[in-house]
């Protein structure tokens, strides 16, 4: 149970320690809006969506003054709109994308999420529609989100969908050239997605989920750097304790705010995400963490063997926190997004192939990545093949959401603004995998798939 100390404590680490949460996530089922007719299709999507989520802001800025707890975002997510292109005899996706914007903004929501395709295994009716259209729904729109499951470790990785995908970034980053390249920013591409992420850009509302429900995802990570500063003698295990009961406390804020929020909203309290995700805030760094751990500058040697204690003691001190843990938790390791790890970036210390190793170590991938305007889109192919073969071997959640910066080069930044930050310009390999990634077909599932 909560008691005052608890609040108290809390009240503390929001005043000090750049504490929220970060994002409240309404997901909704548009399961009963399919329809033959893409125009009447869209309709029942505004008017389901603007119903059920129609004081989803009111409530998130009632519990805020309630509780004196920020809560950054704001959002929606639905079920992945590959399924109803498919049921819809002809017509363009992208009506649904702005169908989905202007439920959005009849809300007032940050984002919304969903305009995705599950193809882990294969494209079915709708699917290759909607990815082909995710270029200009990302351009036409302002607070869509987009992902594509493009592997899992019981299906293996389906490379003809990686092939595609690479194109599609690229495109993307093409028509949003003059917008800082923002398009790519709100696509990710997936291997073992979950179906109750309440992180944008890979949220989706899950086939498996209720109709509608209140997903919660904490950050944190000036808390537990705050709490780490205090102890700079306590070895590795004192550490991981330190950051277990941190988490603790932190995820107890998440579920208080998730159960006034179904509460208030009436709909059900699905899970309490609790990863620590940065922002460019100063003292909001996950990088910095792992230097209160020890290193001179994250990506140095120790970097990924940091990350996997910090990663694990976050999970094991969250999960007696809630009664339903889920989403991704862990640690999120975005280099435009993070503080540290855009000053990382900037001085060398952090290279690509080092986060792609602490991605096997965290909660995701290689998040906000920014490479040059020239990288072909093979590359880019290539880069999210490597990440899913992380995720489908390891049982985990792996993505890519990398930027291509058209007109931009290596030492360049990109300059988003707000959360998403700015983004050094990263060194990539300039070797072709161009004949790897022409092969097609499907790479098989590891042998631990097989468990039935």
């Amino acid at each position: 149970m909560l008691n005052v100390y608890d609040i108290l404590e809390t009240i503390r680490m929001i005043q000090d320690e750049c504490l929220d949460i970060r994002t409240i996530t309404m997901g909704i089922s548009l399961l009963d809006c399919i329809d033959p007719d893409i125009d009447r299709a869209c309709e029942k999507v505004y008017e389901k969506i603007t119903t059920r989520a129609k004081n989803l802001v009111s409530v998130g800025q009632q519990i805020e003054t309630e509780y004196g707890i920020p809560i950054i975002n704001k959002r929606i997510s639905v079920t992945p709109i590959a399924m109803l292109c498919g049921a819809c005899k002809g017509g363009d996706p992208v009506k649904f994308a702005k169908a989905l914007q202007r439920a959005a903004d009849a809300c007032g929501v940050n984002f919304i999420g969903g305009y995705s395709a599950l193809v882990q295994k294969g494209f079915s009716a709708g699917d290759l529609e909607l990815i082909h259209s995710i270029p200009e729904a990302l351009d036409v729109t302002t607070n869509l989100c987009s992902s594509v499951n493009i592997g899992s470790s019981k299906a293996g990785i389906n490379m003809d969908a990686v092939a595609l995908m690479g194109g599609i970034i690229r495109q993307s980053a093409e028509l949003t050239a003059d917008r800082q390249c923002v398009g790519p920013s709100k696509l990710v591409v997936l291997c073992n997605a979950p179906e109750d992420n309440p992180f944008m850009a890979g949220a989706f509302h899950g086939v498996g989920e209720p109709d509608c429900v209140i997903n919660v995802g904490v950050s944190g990570p000036g808390v537990v750097r705050a709490a780490l500063a205090k102890h700079p003698d306590a070895s590795i295990n004192e550490i991981a304790d330190i950051i277990k009961k941190t988490a603790f406390k932190i995820t107890r804020m998440g579920q208080l705010v998730g159960a006034r929020a179904s509460e208030m909203l009436d709909v059900p309290f699905g899970i309490v995400d609790l990863s620590l995700a940065p922002t460019p805030a100063v003292g909001d760094s996950v990088a910095h963490i792992l230097e209160e751990i020890g290193l001179e500058c994250c990506g140095t040697h120790g970097t990924t063997a940091a990350l996997a204690l910090l990663n694990d003691a976050v999970k094991k001190g969250g999960v007696m926190a809630s009664s339903n843990v889920g989403g991704l938790s862990g640690a999120f390791i975005p280099v435009s997004e993070d503080a540290g790890m855009i000053a990382a970036a900037e001085n060398g210390t952090l290279r690509l192939e080092k986060l792609e190793a602490m991605t096997a170590v965290c909660s995701v991938g290689l998040d906000m990545v920014v490479v040059p305007g020239d990288t072909p889109a093979e590359t880019i192919s290539a880069i999210i093949a490597d990440e899913a073969a992380i995720g489908m071997v390891n049982n985990k959640t792996t993505a890519v959401r990398l930027i291509p910066a058209i007109g931009k080069k290596e030492g360049d930044i990109l300059e988003f603004g707000g959360l998403f930050g700015s983004g050094p310009i990263m060194q990539i390999n300039r070797k072709s995998p161009a004949k790897f990634i022409a092969r097609g077909g499907r790479i098989p599932a590891p042998m631990h798939s097989i468990k039935n």
